[in-house]
């Protein structure tokens, strides 16, 4: 059979090695962990610059679309109680080849945001622990190499090897820290509601979108407007999909995949909503849109520098969620793809007593850290979205493929009005990622094309269902 022809079997591993110690509560604090982040935190400010008040709109379409995907999402990870999230689905749909361009595409989302999150964390910490006396820089030059400067950033190193360390020790320990986490970080947002709240003034909204409804380019090379507004804070949204690579660990996961991945893009959506609103009517939009930190900026200059103080710092302590999130994502996504012979077969080895891929974590946390350490922010942060936009794609497509081709298969959710949403979700997706800027989609595309002689070399000829092992 052609390589693109060849499709994984929709069923669960026969012999999954990975130990089930997860149940609904913890998908919903994993989807919740990996979502609430630096997108509220900070993003607020630059969103409410692009839309005005209309980034109360930009929320509701960035939590629409991602609703959607979410939705299909759901139907899959329960068909398929396997890890590997979209690279999974697409195998078992579309076939290897798609399966493994969307697994390349999701190795550039997981990690790029691993990295991303932890240089923005390193921010915060930098600025904490100077506070106590210790000064630790967040950069060290240390060259230069083909004109681009090299620097070491060891706060974001120090905080992936961390938590790759938490994710060695076992996946229910993990999974409990980062529930009380989530717990923090919700805590901190109802505090600014419960600040903001009394000072909300409805003529703020006013004028709603003063830089119209569409996506305007501007001089300086970035867009402005509601649908541009909606494009960055589509960051803000995504991360339910790592609960989708939680199967194999799931104990019920035709019920709890469901709940963990609808479920915390409801509580995400609402919460985010809720506090958007609650920044523009408290404060006009142009005084916080520039700031790094919109939340505790907020706070401040309503009188409450303490409450500030206290959001910063849950800031600081719980946004390691994200990076726990989906350096589990990406740890899962590796081993599955190993496991199927697309790489080597050896990374997909489990810990004997602690259950967990050990080589397969320190892997990705040294390609994690590597990009966190030598690179910038900016120069990594907006590579993710595009990787994510790619497989959200994918598994709408995957539901409908599947629904005309096995329409008698079980499953334990269905996608209401899949034949609607599905379609929602791909052109909702397709628009965003046109609204990406030139550089990033450029770059997306360097790396597909990098991906594609890759598979050709090795996993058309390596893989489990090509040497049929």
């Amino acid at each position: 059979m052609a390589f693109w022809n060849r499709r994984k079997p929709i069923e669960a591993p026969a012999h999954a090695e990975l130990k089930r110690t997860l149940s609904w509560p913890h998908l919903v604090a994993l989807g919740v962990g990996a979502i609430v982040g630096a997108g509220i935190y900070a993003l607020i400010g630059q969103g409410a610059g692009m839309a005005g008040p209309g980034v109360i709109v930009s929320f509701a379409i960035a939590g629409s679309v991602c609703a959607c995907a979410a939705l299909c999402y759901a139907e899959l990870a329960t068909m398929m109680p396997a890890s590997g999230s979209a690279y999974t689905y697409t195998y078992s749909s579309l076939g290897e080849f798609a399966g493994w361009m969307v697994g390349w595409a999701l190795i550039l989302e997981y990690s790029v945001v691993v990295s991303a999150v932890a240089v923005g964390w390193s921010g915060y910490a930098s600025g904490l622990l100077t506070g106590w006396g210790l000064d630790i820089p967040q950069m060290l030059p240390f060259g230069e190499l083909g004109g681009h400067a090299l620097h070491f950033n060891p706060l974001a190193v120090f905080i992936i090897f961390a938590v790759a360390g938490l994710l060695i020790l076992g996946t229910r320990e993990s999974a409990w820290i980062n529930s009380a986490l989530v717990v923090l970080k919700i805590a901190a947002l109802l505090l600014f509601l419960a600040i903001a709240l009394p000072a909300f003034d409805i003529s703020r909204f006013t004028p709603f979108a003063p830089f119209g409804w569409g996506s305007t380019p501007t001089e300086t090379g970035t867009n402005i407007g509601v649908m541009a507004g909606a494009a960055v804070m589509f960051f803000a949204f995504y991360g339910f999909d790592a609960v989708s690579t939680a199967a194999e660990e799931t104990k019920n996961p035709g019920r709890d995949l469901a709940i963990g991945i609808v479920g915390s893009m409801l509580i995400c959506t609402l919460l985010y909503m809720a506090v958007g609103a609650a920044a523009i009517g408290a404060m006009d939009f142009r005084a916080f849109a520039a700031s790094g930190e919109p939340i505790a900026l907020i706070v401040r200059a309503l009188g409450q520098p303490e409450a500030a103080a206290i959001i910063g710092g849950v800031a600081s302590i719980a946004i390691p969620t994200v990076i726990l999130a989906f350096l589990y994502g990406q740890t899962r996504i590796f081993y599955v793809m190993a496991r199927d012979g697309l790489l080597p077969r050896s990374w997909s080895r489990v810990h004997s007593k602690l259950g967990t891929p050990v080589f397969i974590t320190l892997f990705t946390a040294v390609v994690c850290s590597a990009l966190a350490g030598l690179l910038t922010l900016g120069e990594i942060a907006s590579l993710a979205n595009a990787g994510t936009l790619a497989a959200f794609i994918a598994v709408a497509v995957a539901v409908m493929v599947l629904r005309r081709r096995e329409p008698g298969l079980e499953r334990p959710f269905r996608t209401p009005l899949a034949w609607l949403l599905a379609p929602l979700a791909i052109v909702g997706c397709v628009y965003l990622f046109s609204s990406l800027n030139t550089g990033t989609i450029q770059r997306f595309f360097i790396w597909m094309a990098i991906g594609a002689p890759v598979y050709l070399l090795w996993g058309a000829h390596k893989s489990a269902l090509a040497t049929k092992r």
